[in-house]
Parts: C-alpha cells; sequence; structure tokens
C-alpha cells in the first residue's frame, strides 16, 4: 500500500482529480446559467388565448381504450 505523502507512479488523473474538476465545471456552468437573459415569447397574445386543446379522433381512441 502506499501511503497519502507518496506519489503514485500511474500516469493520468487520479480519482479525486478527476470529481473535483467536474465539481468545478458544474459550478462554471451553473454561474452561466444565472447570468443568461430570458427569452423573449414568440407567441401573441392571441395566440395565448386560443383554445388548443381538440378531440381529435386519437384523443377519442383514448379515452375509448382507457375508458375515460
Amino acid at each position: 500500500m502506499t501511503t497519502t505523502n507518496e506519489k503514485s507512479d500511474k500516469s493520468g488523473v487520479d480519482r479525486r482529480t478527476f470529481f473535483r474538476a467536474g465539481s468545478g465545471a458544474a459550478m462554471v456552468a451553473a454561474a452561466t446559467v444565472v447570468g443568461a437573459e430570458p427569452a423573449a415569447a414568440s407567441e401573441t397574445q392571441e395566440e395565448r388565448l386560443k383554445a388548443r386543446y381538440r378531440e381529435s379522433d386519437h384523443v377519442k381512441a383514448f379515452y375509448r381504450v382507457n375508458r375515460y
């Protein structure tokens, strides 16, 4: 076994370094999202208020099969 003071002979990234880098990248991504501006709505007021639900054939078949 190796002690914590000895360096590993393995080349590459050890497990702790890998997870430390991953958590740092997650914090950077979260900070980027927080600073983002909200997207503008592309719908007009009329489009937002119009009826969208339609009882089409496939909806009626769903209701019939599931006994609604």
